[in-house]
Parts: C-alpha cells; sequence; structure tokens
C-alpha cells in the first residue's frame, strides 16, 4: 500500500509517451471502447436506468434472492458488454450459496442497505455526495460486496468514480510501483485517489480526459500486458514480451470481429432503409450512423436528416435520435415502425429506447421490432420475459425479427408490401404479457 511519504510522486516523462502510444494505438482500448464509441454512451443511459430499477424493487420487496433474472444481473450485463474492459465484472456480484456471498440476497438489513446505496449515488450530483456513499458502503463490511461496486457507479458518475478491476490493478500497481490489493476498500480508495491526482496533472488532463473511463483503460492495457514500456520491448523480459504479444494478437482477433459485426449490423440497417423507402416512407437512421454507406447507398443521402419536431419532442428527442432505423408517414410525420438491430450489444439498451419513444408519443400506433442474429432469439425472448418489461411494455407491439428472415425476404417486403404492416409478416411475435 502506497506510503503518505511517496503519496502520489510519479514519473511524468515516463508516463507521457505511454500515454501518447495508448492513444495512438488503434486497437487500444482508448480509441475501441473509450473515444468516440456511440455503444458506449448507450450503455450509461441502460445501466442508469437498470439501477433505478434495482433500487426501486429493493425498496418494494421485490428484488428477490439470487442475482440470476434480477434487475441487478440486467445491469451487470450492460456493464460486461463493455468491451473487454468490464469482461467478469459481474462475477463479483454472482450469488454463491456455498459461502453465502455477496450477503445482499438473503440478508434483508444488507439488501435495504445496498438498495439505499444506490438510490443515494443515483441522486447524487457533488463529489462528495458520492464518496460519503462509497464510504458508507465499505464500513457496512457486508461479506462478498468489495470495491467491484465501483464498476456500477462509475456509469453513474465517470468524472468521480473509477473502475476497478483485477487488469487495471495489476496495471496501477505496475506503472507506480505499488501493491493495491483486488478485494480491499482501502486499497481502492487509495487507487482512485492517486488516480485522480495522475487524471489531473497540468501535463496530463490535456491528453486524457475528465471521464476516469480514459485512465481506468491505461492501467486495464498495461495489466493486461499489451502496453509495456512504450516501444521499447528491450527492456522487458522475455516472458513479459511473449504475454505482450498474445495480447496484441488476442486484441487484433477481437478488433476484426467487432468489424465484421459492424458490417452486418449496417446491412440490416441499408435493408431497412430500402423496405422503408419502397413503402414510400421517410426514414430516419440512428444520428451516429449517418455518416455509412452500404452497396453504393449513402445513408445521409437515403434518409431524413433529423425527426421531425411534430414526431417527437422533449427529454426523449436525443434519445429516440439513437435508434436504429425508425419509419415515419409522409403525411403527418408519425412514427409507424421503429427498429434496433442488435449484433451484440444489449436487448436491454434497444428495448429502453423504444419505450422512451412509446411513452413519448402514446397516441400514435407504432410497431416496435428488435432486429437480431437468429441465434440471439433465445436471448430476445428472455429479456421480453423479464417481469419488469412484462409489466411496463404490455401496451407496445414489440416484435423480434431474425436478421436470416428478413434478409431472405428483403426483395418480397419491399415489392409486395402496402404498407409498413408488412413486417409482421416476417416477425416473431414474443409478447411482453404471460
Amino acid at each position: 500500500m502506497m506510503s503518505p511519504e511517496n503519496k502520489c510522486q510519479f514519473d511524468v516523462s515516463t508516463l507521457l509517451p505511454l500515454i501518447d502510444q495508448y492513444k495512438s494505438d488503434t486497437e487500444s482500448v482508448y480509441n475501441t471502447w473509450f473515444a468516440g464509441n456511440e455503444e458506449r454512451l448507450k450503455a450509461f443511459r441502460a445501466i442508469r436506468a437498470g439501477v433505478r430499477d434495482s433500487f426501486s424493487l429493493i425498496a418494494q420487496g421485490n428484488f428477490g434472492n439470487d442475482f440470476k433474472g434480477s434487475s441487478l444481473e440486467v445491469v451487470m450485463t450492460a456493464v460486461t458488454e463493455q468491451k473487454q474492459v468490464f469482461a467478469g465484472a459481474a462475477h463479483a456480484f454472482y450469488w454463491k450459496p456455498k459461502l453465502r456471498i455477496p450477503d445482499i440476497y438473503e440478508n434483508e438489513d444488507n439488501k435495504l442497505k445496498f438498495g439505499r446505496f444506490l438510490e443515494a449515488c443515483y441522486s447524487a450530483v457533488t463529489e462528495e455526495q458520492v464518496l460519503k456513499q462509497l464510504s458508507t458502503l465499505a464500513s457496512y463490511e457486508i461479506k462478498g460486496l468489495g470495491p467491484a461496486v465501483a464498476n456500477i457507479i462509475y456509469f453513474l458518475h465517470p468524472t468521480i468514480v473509477l473502475p476497478f478491476n483485477t487488469a487495471m490493478v495489476n496495471g496501477f500497481n505496475a506503472l507506480f510501483s505499488e501493491r493495491v490489493k483486488l478485494g480491499s476498500w482501502e486499497s481502492y480508495f487509495a487507487m482512485r485517489e492517486f488516480s485522480f491526482v495522475v487524471n489531473s496533472h497540468p501535463e496530463i488532463k490535456g491528453k486524457l480526459s475528465k471521464d476516469l473511463g480514459a485512465i481506468a483503460g491505461l492501467l486495464f492495457e498495461v495489466g493486461s500486458g499489451r502496453l509495456v514500456g512504450g516501444n521499447n520491448f528491450s527492456t522487458v523480459l522475455e516472458a513479459e514480451k511473449e504475454k505482450a504479444q498474445k495480447a496484441a494478437k488476442a486484441r487484433h482477433q477481437e478488433v476484426l470481429a467487432e468489424q465484421t459485426e459492424e458490417s452486418e449490423h449496417t446491412r440490416i440497417q441499408h435493408i431497412l432503409i430500402k423496405i422503408g423507402r419502397a413503402l414510400n416512407l421517410d426514414v430516419h437512421v440512428a444520428r451516429n450512423d449517418r455518416h455509412k454507406s452500404c452497396d453504393g447507398d449513402s445513408f445521409a443521402q437515403i434518409t431524413i436528416g433529423e425527426l421531425p419536431a411534430e414526431s417527437i419532442s422533449g427529454t426523449a428527442r436525443e434519445i429516440v435520435s439513437l435508434i436504429d432505423v425508425l419509419w415515419l408517414n409522409k403525411a403527418n410525420k408519425a412514427i409507424v415502425s421503429a427498429f434496433e438491430v442488435e449484433k451484440s450489444t444489449s436487448i436491454y439498451s434497444g428495448i429502453l429506447r423504444m419505450e422512451d419513444l412509446a411513452r413519448s408519443v402514446p397516441e400514435c400506433p407504432c410497431h416496435f421490432y428488435l432486429v437480431a442474429p437468429d441465434k440471439r432469439e433465445k436471448e430476445v425472448i428472455a429479456q421480453f420475459q423479464r417481469p419488469s418489461f412484462k409489466r411496463s411494455l404490455s401496451d407496445m407491439s414489440l416484435s423480434y425479427i431474425p436478421f436470416g428472415e428478413l434478409m431472405r425476404h428483403s426483395d418480397g417486403l419491399c415489392k409486395f408490401g402496402e404498407d409498413h404492416n408488412i413486417m409482421q409478416k416476417v416477425a416473431r411475435h414474443c409478447t411482453c404479457v404471460s
């Protein structure tokens, strides 16, 4: 553990080249996860909503006594989908019956304390308030509930809370010659404070971000072995070289897989755009996807640039504008169909965006579709059947369209479709009503 005399001492001259390498590497988590990643930004919304559901259900006495099937599982699923940075983050919350940990499922007092903690962090607006809640939770000494909680609260307060996992701890210890321990709250607070000071250093703060995800990613890259000693591999032991090379190779394969997934996502969007236009509808594509093109068609040229003011307004407009594809009636500008394409990302966050649309225009009869790979059908149905969705989405026309069905019938839908209801022919009606 860092001692008072060496607290916050570090060599900026050795850290700056490492940061430059971290940012210039196109396959680093800085570029594949942190910077300019709309999917990362969508996760903040989904996780915040899941946290709200969790503390509400705890207060109502409806949270349950297991991680599986709980609203907390929804939260952690959205967290672990954040690239490899948070892989395994859910493990800390799995109910381990033999060990009786984490002790927030069967112990009602601890469950209520955890719920009050989540609610207080959800409502907090200052650093002092957030840190007070973390300290209070630590003081309860709830068995099995440690600093991994920071991986949830980071998504509520990214400029205040530092994520915390094994790779980040290893990276921190390697960079600053410390001995931070993974499960220790004391270690977490010391690591968070030290990282905050490093991040705020005049020569560093302009290179990273106030969002502590940037420096957490740097620690992750060092701790996972991808980033070692800048480009000077000659100073690294052979074992460390091999570890770094294996990590780099694994990351490259992950990036290639993500590029393939993104290409398929774009193709499905393109099919939906073509069908909508063939049905003589206006088509809106997610604002962060307007730069895309497929088969020579520029999305910006074949879709409308903005959602009409009469279609939707208010706070939901920003969220709804991220829905992958929207079909609108040309005459009255009403949204008649909404499509979320979920190749590998959170089904939960896609449903939340469509719920926002449904609540914003309750008088408008709109069909909602989750479009996902055939192999994700069971996952889609499981999400539709969640108790929270069965209650809140029972009045929505929500269906699932498998990629295979859409691609096989796209030409026929364009040729023979008369209106937007034609999509019901290829949709699986996985109703939210039991």
